[in-house]
């Protein structure tokens, strides 16, 4: 039987991101950054007069974030060591919403924090993409982790017998998203690695 497989999103689950996006566009970017609503379509703002940027604004600030700004990004407390640690008992890879140029930069970042991990790139659901990871690796079983509810329901849809950790490690964010434990779309629902690593080689184990 081939090796488990442990594929698992990268921001809010290895690094943190939305921090160090607000901080970026508080402090360079003349805009304001708040969540407390719980609708990132409408919480970043102009300093100047209060106005939500518009959607295509949004997105160009995601843009320029992840073209410049990566090395920004540190790691969430105990993520690296964690999957270094299941890379003794399975293959682990990567598999993150950024468009494909930016996988190898995804990669190097990932590199340079001690995470040596085969990096996929994808926009969209997560179900049809990680369906292609499991046809090209065959494995005994797989484990999947992601911070957006929405990804497990398409991870569950297309490929159910994988096994479904939503984690999100940013305190900024994981009381106000979708719970895709709650929804019945996950397995559970672990917001910290030291309680995630036991969880997740149980089910490599059992």
């Amino acid at each position: 039987m081939s090796r488990p497989l442990v594929i698992s999103d990268c921001d809010e689950v290895i690094l943190h991101m939305v921090a160090h996006f607000k901080d970026w566009l508080e402090e360079t970017q003349g805009v304001d950054f708040d969540l407390s609503g719980g609708n990132f379509g409408e919480a970043l703002r102009w300093q100047e007069n209060g106005k939500l940027l518009e959607p295509s604004e949004v997105w160009r600030k995601l843009g320029g974030f992840f073209d410049t700004e990566m090395d920004r990004q540190l790691p969430i407390a105990g993520a690296i060591d964690a999957l270094n640690e299941l890379t003794e008992h399975a293959d682990v890879v990567v598999l993150t919403n950024l468009v494909d140029f930016r996988r190898d930069m995804r990669a190097e970042q990932l590199a340079a924090h001690g995470l040596h991990a085969k990096v996929y790139t994808n926009q969209g659901p997560k179900g049809p993409a990680l369906q292609k990871i499991i046809e090209e690796y065959a494995p005994g079983r797989a484990l999947f982790i992601d911070d957006l509810a929405q990804h497990h329901l398409s991870v569950k849809e297309t490929a159910p017998d994988v096994r479904r950790l939503h984690f999100c490690g940013e305190p900024m964010i994981a009381d106000g998203i979708d719970c895709a434990h709650k929804a019945g779309h996950a397995d559970a629902r672990i917001d910290v690695w030291s309680d995630a690593l036991p969880w997740l080689k149980a089910q490599l184990e059992n």
